[in-house]
């Protein structure tokens, strides 16, 4: 059996603790798409050329425990608007997401580039206020320096960057499912995620 859960949305919305647990609960693989772009940027961040970089994208540049910083994550920002990379990096995520026993990926294009004949699609959001103080905290409790006015500019930087680029800019797919989490603790939006999938999975409805 083949299932597709697409998971898409801007940063900090929630939507990779939401695919993380979604796909826990199924039973079904998961794969944050955000970390090849992490691992590429990382990667430019060391010297490479970023096509280069997607192109020799190692699975232990996946394991590397600085990709969550803010520096990389504007870097993941920078070579996601690059064609080439992102040619580099769909035919993995393609694969991934037809593999059998169902499947679960969050991004930026899941739903309306990568995947757009997932069973389910579903684009989670929340204010950029919001956003940017679940950032902040889990930022500072790293230990990482900075202010919430710093991770609000950046946060709002990086949705232009994500929404305005030329190569499959962030938006919702036009048969997506909106989950806004603004106002959701972590088990009320697992909960809308899980019904909504509930509605689409085989012989369920």
């Amino acid at each position: 059996m083949t299932f597709t859960v697409a998971i898409d949305g801007p940063a900090a919305a929630g939507k990779g603790t939401i695919s993380k647990a979604v796909a826990a609960h199924f039973g079904f693989a998961h794969l944050d798409t955000g970390l090849l772009y992490r691992a590429v940027g990382r990667r430019t961040l060391d010297g490479e050329a970023a096509e280069v970089a997607a192109r020799t994208l190692r699975p232990e540049d996946l394991e590397r425990d600085d990709l969550r910083t803010a520096e990389v994550a504007q870097a993941a920002s920078k070579v996601a608007a690059i064609p080439e990379v992102r040619a580099a990096l769909v035919d993995f995520q393609r694969a991934f997401a037809r593999r059998a026993g169902g499947a679960v990926l969050d991004g930026r294009d899941i739903g309306t580039v990568i995947c757009p004949e997932a069973e389910v699609k579903l684009f989670v959001t929340a204010s950029a206020e919001v956003r940017a103080e679940r950032r902040y905290l889990e930022l500072t409790a790293k230990g990482h320096v900075t202010t919430l006015d710093a991770v609000l500019a950046d946060v709002r930087e990086r949705d232009a960057r994500d929404a305005d680029r030329a190569t499959a800019p962030m938006k919702p797919a036009e048969d997506a499912v909106l989950l806004d989490t603004s106002a959701m603790d972590i088990p009320a939006a697992l909960a809308a995620a899980i019904a909504q999938i509930e509605r689409k999975r085989p012989g369920r409805g």
